[in-house]
C-alpha cells in the first residue's frame, strides 16, 4: 500500500513502514485495538501525509533559495535544520482552526493590522483579537507545554 501511495518508491515506502511500526510500538499496548489492519493503515496513511507535507515544504524552501546567489546558499546541514523547523511550525499551525490560522498568518507574515484583517476576512475586530489570542496561546502551548 505504501509503495503504491509513493508512486513505487520502495526506499521511502520501507522507511515509512519502519516509522509506522515504530510509532505503534511507542504507543504501548495495542491489545485493545479491534481492527489491527485498519489501525495500521491509519497510522501509515497519516505518516504518508506528513511525508508529503514535508516534501512540499522542502521544495518550497529550495525554490526560495534559488533566488539567492551561490555564495549566499546555506550548507546542507543548515538546509536540513531549516526544513525541520518549517515542518515543526507547519505542524503547530495545522492544529489551529482555519480562521484563527488565517488571522495569525495575516498578522505575523503580512504584518497587517487587526482592523485590516477584519475587513479582509469579513469578520469583526473582536473576532480577530480572539483568534489571535487563541493562536498565540496554541503556539505557546506547543512550544512550552
Amino acid at each position: 500500500m505504501l509503495r503504491r501511495r509513493l508512486g513505487g518508491d520502495a526506499d521511502n515506502a520501507a522507511d515509512l513502514a519502519h516509522d509506522t511500526f515504530e510509532r505503534i510500538i511507542r504507543a504501548g499496548s495495542v491489545d485493545g485495538v479491534r481492527e489491527p489492519r485498519a489501525y495500521l493503515t491509519t497510522v501509515a496513511t497519516r505518516l504518508t501525509a506528513n511525508f508529503y507535507r514535508r516534501l512540499a515544504l522542502e521544495r518550497s524552501y529550495l525554490q526560495a533559495l534559488e533566488q539567492y546567489p551561490a555564495a549566499q546558499q546555506p550548507s546542507e546541514e543548515e538546509r536540513a535544520l531549516v526544513v525541520e523547523a518549517l515542518e515543526s511550525i507547519s505542524r503547530v499551525l495545522a492544529g489551529l482552526p482555519r480562521r484563527a490560522r488565517s488571522v495569525f498568518l495575516l498578522a505575523q507574515l503580512d504584518g497587517l493590522p487587526y482592523q485590516q484583517i477584519a475587513d479582509e476576512l469579513g469578520i469583526s475586530l473582536n473576532v480577530v483579537q480572539k483568534d489571535m489570542i487563541k493562536a498565540i496561546t496554541h503556539c505557546y502551548d506547543a512550544v512550552y507545554a
